[in-house]
């Protein structure tokens, strides 16, 4: 029986409909994607949503004499936005010619209210001011005692002092933060007047802010997030892996299945094994493909919501497919190979493991090769298949991409690693997908390969 082309389109369609519409994959599907979307998208904007704005008052001890009024200044809350917005890299302090940074998101900005009591105030009857029932106004929220040489240093001493603090149990972690960092910026400016100097011209000295890196690379000019420099790598790693992981397992799954209840003998009565087995291995390509596509588009959406989508070249979008075709044709066929030579799923396990331990070294380098993308040992794995898709288009997703040439000379490589394992498991697939009793070792399979 001469192999058809529309026998093999029929048999690819009828496995991807019956997959694509069981519900449990679709709820399997759909169920990352919604966790991704979720934790990066919708749970950070709930609760910046929901966070009221904090207002209460500060009791403020000075026993230095001389921090009061600074500590006043670094409370108010134009000055808190100030010391968030420099503390936000992608939001430098606008300078001439430079339009004002627009608010970093955040929780609502603070309002602290200073309540100044005299140095020689008894702290222990004043922490019960902290006690108080929830809901209360004005809230009392905390008690900063400064220490007498917080300022002017002791004779003899190398250090200054510090201050107590003292919290109200509803105070939370981001006001207790605010306030800290309120209260360190009083104390350097309070040191800095008493000893001559201006602590606004000293801060804007020491302040440098950090463009982002241009990489000259041989094909032009890059600029980019750090962070996301370093993220690429692993999540285009990990869209392929769970792509072939899954599609592979689906299609082993279902080849098993229908072996052991003789379905396969039905089809075969219709198709030749050739055409059972490349319709089987298209159906399952266009499966993962879906699921890909699906996971791409929705970290894309959770990427706009940063504004960091626009980072991405177009062209990894298109690698990352073509990288996904190759690795999946290559360990799908080995699994379907799997699936067509046992009876039971339990009795693929023994088969299974050096495929999954290919598998998922193969990703595990995906994060080392994009933190050194131009290695020799990245350059050498890039080429050495069926290492080389992972390896490859972890150097395309890092800061530093490779040459064009080398990308393409990878897909190469890949097309006859592809073309290698297809004939080897097509030579497997004919003589297996009949055989009943013990399950082959590698070997077997090895010399069926050689017989058929």
């Amino acid at each position: 029986m001469s192999v058809s082309l529309r026998r093999i389109g029929l048999i690819a369609a009828r496995d991807y409909k019956t997959t694509i519409t069981a519900r449990g994959f679709l709820i399997g599907l759909l169920v990352m994607p919604v966790l991704v979307v979720a934790l990066f998208v919708l749970i950070p904007r709930i609760l910046t949503s929901r966070t009221p704005q904090v207002t209460g008052e500060v009791t403020v001890i000075d026993s230095s004499g001389k921090a009061m009024s600074e500590l006043q200044h670094a409370l108010v809350p134009a000055q808190i936005l100030a010391r968030r917005i420099l503390e936000t890299p992608q939001n430098p302090a606008p300078t001439a010619g430079r339009a004002a940074q627009p608010v970093p998101a955040g929780p609502p900005i603070a309002v602290l209210t200073v309540v100044p009591m005299s140095a020689d105030a008894d702290v222990q009857t004043r922490k019960s001011w902290l006690i108080q029932p929830r809901g209360a106004t004005p809230q009392h929220l905390a008690i900063v005692v400064i220490q007498p040489d917080a300022v002017v240093r002791r004779a003899g001493s190398p250090a200054y002092g510090s201050y107590d603090l003292y919290t109200s149990s509803h105070l939370d972690a981001g006001t207790e933060s605010t306030l800290r960092n309120s209260v360190r910026d009083a104390l350097a400016a309070a040191r800095l007047r008493t000893a001559g100097l201006d602590p606004t011209t000293i801060a804007a000295s020491q302040q440098v802010f950090q463009p982002d890196a241009v990489v000259v690379a041989g094909d032009g000019e890059h600029t980019g997030s750090p962070g996301l420099a370093r993220f690429l790598p692993f999540a285009c790693g990990i869209l392929i892996f769970i792509g072939v992981m899954t599609g592979g397992q689906i299609l082993m799954t279902s080849t098993v299945e229908e072996k052991s209840n003789r379905v396969i003998e039905v089809l075969l009565a219709a198709v030749s094994p050739l055409e059972l087995m490349y319709g089987k291995l298209l159906g399952g390509l266009a499966l993962g493909l879906t699921m890909t596509a699906v996971y791409m588009v929705l970290s894309l959406y959770a990427l706009a919501q940063y504004s960091l989508a626009g980072l991405l070249d177009p062209m990894l979008i298109v690698y990352l497919l073509a990288f996904y075709t190759v690795t999946y044709l290559v360990f799908g066929s080995l699994m379907l190979t799997i699936g067509s030579a046992v009876n039971q799923m339990a009795e693929a396990q023994s088969l299974m493991g050096p495929v999954l331990i290919l598998l998922i070294a193969s990703y595990t380098l995906t994060g080392v090769i994009g933190q050194a993308p131009n290695s020799s040992f990245s350059v050498a794995m890039s080429f050495i298949p069926p290492v080389n898709t992972f390896a490859m288009i972890a150097r395309v997703a890092s800061s530093s991409p490779p040459p064009a040439w080398q990308v393409w000379t990878t897909l190469l490589i890949s097309c006859i690693a592809v073309l290698v394992v297809v004939w080897f498991a097509a030579k497997v697939f004919k003589i297996a997908l009949l055989m009943h009793g013990k399950p082959p070792s590698l070997i077997t399979l090895i010399k069926w390969a050689r017989m058929a």
